[in-house]
């Protein structure tokens, strides 16, 4: 299966979690994932996830990276997000209070991401995620599944 790498440069400013998100939306049109499949929605939160913790934890530009198949509509497919900051501080998730209003970043992609791992990089660290997309019958079986808890292992 041939993949398609797409990238974005991301400066050091709040503002810029939210035109990861714009750009993340029209980078999936583009390759034939709808708005309206689920998927859709989870890359976009998982990119804003990332991006947040890079631009807030590191003060510094950073860049974000895209995977996406390159086959309109396969029954299964894998999406990579990955955003590579110049921090080389390890990701530490956190346990958030109920009454905390931060701190709950990697729990989510702990959640949502059907993997996550992160790595060292030339200049910082790389931290990525991947969702598979499957086809509408598999998400049924997918989303029964979560209705008992995440369930997911993080590399």
């Amino acid at each position: 299966m041939q993949v398609l790498e797409v990238q974005l440069e991301i400066g050091p400013d709040p503002a810029e979690v939210g035109r990861a998100r714009r750009w993340v939306r029209s980078r999936l049109a583009g390759s034939g994932i709808g708005a309206d499949e689920p998927v859709a929605e989870t890359l976009v939160l998982l990119v804003s996830e990332l991006v947040t913790n890079a631009v807030v934890h590191t003060g510094r530009p950073a860049l974000l990276r895209m995977c996406l198949p390159d086959i309109p509509r396969p029954a299964v497919s894998t999406v990579r997000v990955e955003v590579c900051d110049e921090s080389t501080r390890a990701p530490q998730p956190r346990h958030a209070a109920e009454a905390d209003t931060n701190g709950r970043g990697l729990e989510l992609v702990e959640c949502l991401a059907d993997r996550w791992g992160w790595s060292p990089a030339r200049a910082g660290k790389s931290i990525w995620c991947e969702v598979d997309r499957q086809a509408p019958a598999a998400c049924l079986l997918a989303a029964r599944a979560l209705s008992t808890g995440c369930g997911r292992a993080s590399a």
